[in-house]
């Protein structure tokens, strides 16, 4: 185990990532992941707001979708270090402080949990002033991010 930067948060030293949940990994072969990870030691899991909407018929977040019921399912939330990302999903694209809310809110809907543990930005957004997209978090005092 090893911590992020100087954080609290202590995590497994190899990081599941997220992204073919729900794209090229169905539900169950994902809960199986999932599981198998979590059985080897693992305790960190990295999603994205917009995984998988570049697939035809998808919508975005499917990926987080998946994530979210696996952990209420296994009632394990406090067990895992959970990280996802905002600015691409094609509700909440960019990195502007209402882009932010939007995103955040709906990641915390659709991993059916009350916080994130790590939230970034995925992509950058020139359009945004840095200060705007640093300073959201704190504007949202209704959330548990460190």
């Amino acid at each position: 185990m090893a911590h992020i930067g100087e954080t609290d948060l202590e995590v497994f030293r190899l990081n599941l990532g997220g992204n073919v949940f729900g794209w090229t990994a169905d539900e169950a072969a994902s809960r199986a992941v999932l599981d198998g990870y979590l059985a080897g030691g693992g305790n960190f899991i990295d999603t994205a707001d917009g995984y998988s909407a570049w697939v035809p018929g998808h919508r975005g977040g499917e990926s987080e979708t998946i994530i979210g019921t696996w952990l209420a399912d296994r009632g394990n939330r406090d067990d895992i270090v959970l990280a996802t990302k905002v600015s691409t999903h094609p509700q909440a694209r960019g990195l502007s402080r209402d882009a932010i809310r939007r995103g955040l809110e709906a990641s915390l809907r659709r991993l059916r949990t009350d916080r994130i543990d790590l939230y970034y930005a995925h992509y950058d957004d020139l359009n945004t002033p840095l200060e705007e997209t640093v300073a959201a978090p704190s504007r949202m005092a209704s959330t548990n991010m460190r």
